[in-house]
């Protein structure tokens, strides 16, 4: 006997055409990305970006198998590196297993972006393996990553030991990464140690007091306080953003601070380039910890050619550590393409491609989640155009 397949009254060789029709489909859609995923090496800065825009827009599960695919099997390593981020920001199951992996791989790059995974998805599990791999991490872009990914995994005690150890330790560039990620993360086990480089006339003395803020402890007053006598004119706006941070009469020294910007901004090439970087960096600070004055400030400033690098470097900075203050104060804004094209320019300077992803995705879920023709929906299209994500 012949069985005939049917299903809701359609012939059994219409479906399979449907179905043959439909695997066709896949095998293009397939085909595409990997052509795209190929370009993401790619010299041309307009080609790699729109490589990068075809996979985001693909289906994710389509997007996440060739993407793997490429972080294991791609013959460039640079592509490697993009799949992983771009990965990351199509947040599919397999990609926690895929940074894991990662941690090991004799690619820069890739251990870089999985340690930046790993610092905002901490896994105690990993603790004692980052806390090895410190050992033999000497570049000058992995190691900072990787001291960040072991401040958020500091439940560990030996985690704790070490970082507070390292910050009397080595060359000066990679103490101040280890004190910026102490204060980034409330290091509180930390103070005691950040109040005597503090105390000290240095190069590391600004971003100890900074870093003191950050955590909060108001042991750390007394260090502001000598501070304030011995550090330079350039440098007072520093410790008036750690007093605030701690607080000491905030309202008061935001006033100071953003008046520093503003004036270092007009002096800026008649030798206040100094306190413009110190006052952006200061109000950089206030603004992770939720100074709306303080991010407003930045975005004016930063209009002015002559303050516009150092500042856009600060916003960036806030933008990469804390996105939704950087969202939130774009959505204040009245025309927000001036202060967009501002993130822009300190993206490019910055860099950091796997915290440019997590921005973006957070952009995304913004669209997404706002009412179609709202404002809101306005402003995560002009971020996606502007910053060409």
């Amino acid at each position: 006997m012949t069985v005939r397949w049917e299903a809701h009254g359609a012939p059994a060789a219409v479906l399979l055409a449907g179905l043959a029709a439909a695997q066709v489909s896949a095998q293009d859609s397939t085909e595409r990305l990997r052509r795209a995923v190929d370009r993401l090496g790619d010299f041309d800065y307009a080609v790699r970006m729109e490589a990068s825009r075809t996979v985001r827009r693909a289906d994710p599960a389509l997007a996440g198998a060739v993407l793997l695919h490429a972080v294991h099997e791609h013959d460039d390593s640079y592509v490697q590196f993009r799949a992983l981020v771009l990965l990351h920001g199509l947040n599919v199951s397999a990609a926690r297993g895929a940074f894991e992996e990662a941690l090991g791989s004799p690619n820069d790059r890739l251990r870089a972006a999985a340690y930046g995974y790993f610092e905002h998805a901490p896994d105690p599990r990993l603790a004692q393996r980052l806390l090895a791999a410190l050992d033999r991490e000497t570049s000058e872009f992995v190691r900072p990553a990787l001291v960040r990914a072991l401040a958020a995994h500091d439940g560990a005690e030996a985690v704790r030991t070490r970082l507070t150890r390292d910050i009397d330790r080595g060359e000066g560039h990679f103490r101040s990464a280890v004190i910026e990620a102490l204060g980034d993360h409330g290091a509180e086990y930390a103070v005691d140690a950040l109040i005597a480089i503090a105390s000290q006339r240095g190069s590391l003395q600004d971003d100890a007091l900074l870093a003191l803020g950050k955590i909060g402890d108001r042991r750390a007053a007394g260090a502001v306080v000598a501070a304030q006598g011995v550090v330079s004119d350039a440098e007072q706006p520093i410790v008036a953003a750690t007093a605030c941070l701690l607080g000491i009469d905030c309202a008061v020294q935001v006033r100071y601070v953003i008046d520093a910007l503003r004036y270092g901004a007009q002096t800026a090439e008649d030798g206040g380039r100094e306190l413009l970087r110190n006052a952006a960096s200061g109000l950089a600070a206030l603004a992770m910890q939720g100074s709306r004055a303080a991010i407003d400030a930045l975005f004016e400033t930063g209009r002015s050619a002559a303050a516009r690098a150092p500042v856009a470097l600060a916003l960036g900075t806030v933008a990469l550590r804390r996105p939704a203050v950087v969202q939130e104060a774009l959505a204040r804004r009245a025309t927000p393409d001036d202060a967009l094209l501002l993130l822009r320019d300190a993206f490019d300077m910055l860099d950091e491609d796997l915290a440019e992803e997590r921005f973006y995705t957070r952009v995304r879920r913004a669209y997404w989640d706002a009412a179609e023709g709202s404002a809101a929906r306005a402003l995560a299209e002009a971020a996606i155009r502007v910053l060409e994500f």
